[in-house]
């Protein structure tokens, strides 16, 4: 091992996925030196194992749905996926896992780029462990951020290393399709991969220990998914949790807690995340390994006022998008800390990432897909908000009906009865993705009832479900 001397800047970035990047970005968008240490391909999970694949993936799939609930195009488009033509247009999504082009994006922003494991080495300092065994230490003027998100959290099942299962990132960058395919879990990443590999040749069955899919969304949302992964095929059986799994002549066996023998080619296991900060130095800062990072609302680490976490790697909010507005937050704050400016901390402030507390926004694409901002009717109920639950069925939107025969869908707004604002939104059904954004607008920007009556939806489109909601609210 050789060890190099120190290398000064004013920041250091721990982690070149999209977060680390926009951080990156931000603090050299102030003037600070920046560098950005990454220890796999620049871009991180959401380029390569994540976002970007699973909707390639995920697309065709979509598209050939929708196809079908049209009259004159239907019968064109009966036939299966070509499998090989959608998982290369997923390789061309990825890059074909290769990092140049994110390379030299970084390079026009002025950072620098250091590749190997990034560890805290005390305050204000990161050691870079290069491939060849090289150790590079830098020291950070004013701020180190951790941005190193998560991985896939695996079950303590006995032999499960050997079966060698999937996690996401086998599910999004597998090269050929699995005749028969075992998924464990019912959330977002266990949804959406169900509905590609099904659509594409595998035969699925889902495994959900819970009573149903998406939990964490409004009820309806996880009913109307399952109903729909069901009707394309989808062996999906609930309240089942596994409790063990065997690889036998090449062929995965998981045995039930009912005591079922489920058999397949591949398992994917989608039952968590923890935080990718086991091997990062937390110790010598202290703070504890493999833990998550409490910070404050500009993603200042708690304690200290030198070390940020932004991204997934806080807890707060485990999307690409959040964590793209979290780092645009904190490099802001970075900056204006370190030269000496005003620091906007207030609720709303430019430094202050208050949309993760009120306005989150998330898309499951899976058929239909599912969209939510903000609280659910529970959330908003526990919370202690005075709320009334509006709900619609899509079917009553013109625009829903020109989208396709027999669209089924439904939407529900969380009314606060005091401000008489909107705590939540979510939507079901094709396309509704597209939505969500106007009602991000609407949930953080605390838009009065009557003020959205103003807001007039262009006809005819699916969004009118927002005159049917207002409607809805009014009449009763």
């Amino acid at each position: 091992m050789t060890e190099t001397e120190s290398i000064a800047y004013d920041v250091v970035v721990i982690g070149g996925g999209p977060v680390g990047e926009n951080v990156a970005d931000r603090t050299r968008a102030a003037g600070l030196t920046t560098a950005l240490v990454e220890s796999e391909l620049l871009g991180g999970e959401c380029s390569y194992w994540a976002c970007m694949p699973s909707k390639a993936l995920l697309r065709p799939v979509i598209a050939q749905a929708d196809a079908r609930r049209l009259p004159g195009l239907a019968q064109a488009v009966q036939g299966p996926l070509d499998a090989p033509a959608v998982l290369a247009r997923r390789n061309y999504f990825t890059a074909g896992w290769k990092d140049d082009g994110q390379v030299g994006w970084l390079e026009g922003t002025g950072a620098v780029l250091y590749r190997g494991q990034g560890r805290l080495a005390g305050p204000r300092t990161v050691t870079v462990t290069g491939p060849d065994g090289t150790v590079t230490t830098l020291t950070a003027r004013h701020a180190v951020a951790v941005s190193t998100g998560t991985r896939a959290q695996l079950p303590d099942l006995p032999g499960l290393a050997e079966v060698k299962p999937w996690t996401s990132r086998e599910a999004t960058s597998a090269q050929a399709v699995p005749g028969r395919l075992i998924v464990v879990g019912g959330g977002v990443v266990a949804t959406e991969m169900a509905t590609a590999w099904q659509a594409l040749g595998s035969r699925v069955t889902m495994l959900v220990r819970g009573k149903g899919l998406l939990n964490r969304m409004e009820p309806f949302a996880g009913e109307l998914v399952a109903e729909a992964l069901t009707e394309a095929g989808v062996d999906l059986r609930t309240g089942t949790s596994v409790e063990s799994v065997s690889r036998e002549n090449g062929t995965v066996v998981a045995v039930t807690s009912a005591g079922d023998r489920i058999e397949g080619d591949e398992i994917l296991f989608a039952t968590g995340r923890v935080p990718h900060t086991d091997d990062i130095g937390l110790d010598t800062v202290g703070l504890e390994p493999g833990s998550w990072l409490d910070v404050d609302d500009s993603m200042r680490v708690t304690g200290t006022d030198w070390l940020y976490a932004v991204g997934d790697v806080n807890h707060r909010a485990l999307l690409t998008h959040q964590g793209k507005y979290q780092a645009r937050i904190a490099g802001a704050a970075i900056g204006a800390r370190a030269t000496g400016g005003t620091v906007a901390e207030e609720p709303w402030g430019a430094h202050a990432a208050t949309a993760d507390h009120h306005a989150v926004p998330q898309v499951v694409f899976t058929d239909p897909e599912a969209a939510a901002v903000g609280l659910s009717l529970a959330e908003a109920e526990q919370a202690g908000h005075r709320v009334r639950a509006v709900d619609v069925e899509f079917s009553s939107v013109a625009g829903a009906g020109l989208y396709g025969d027999g669209y089924k869908g439904r939407a529900r707004m969380v009314v606060d009865l005091e401000d008489e604002i909107l705590r939540g939104v979510t939507f079901v059904g094709p396309d509704v993705g597209e939505l969500i954004h106007s009602a991000t607008v609407a949930v953080a920007g605390h838009v009065p009832v009557g003020r959205l009556w103003h807001v007039v939806p262009s006809y005819p489109t699916l969004s009118e479900v927002w005159l049917r909601l207002l409607e809805a609210y009014r009449d009763n």
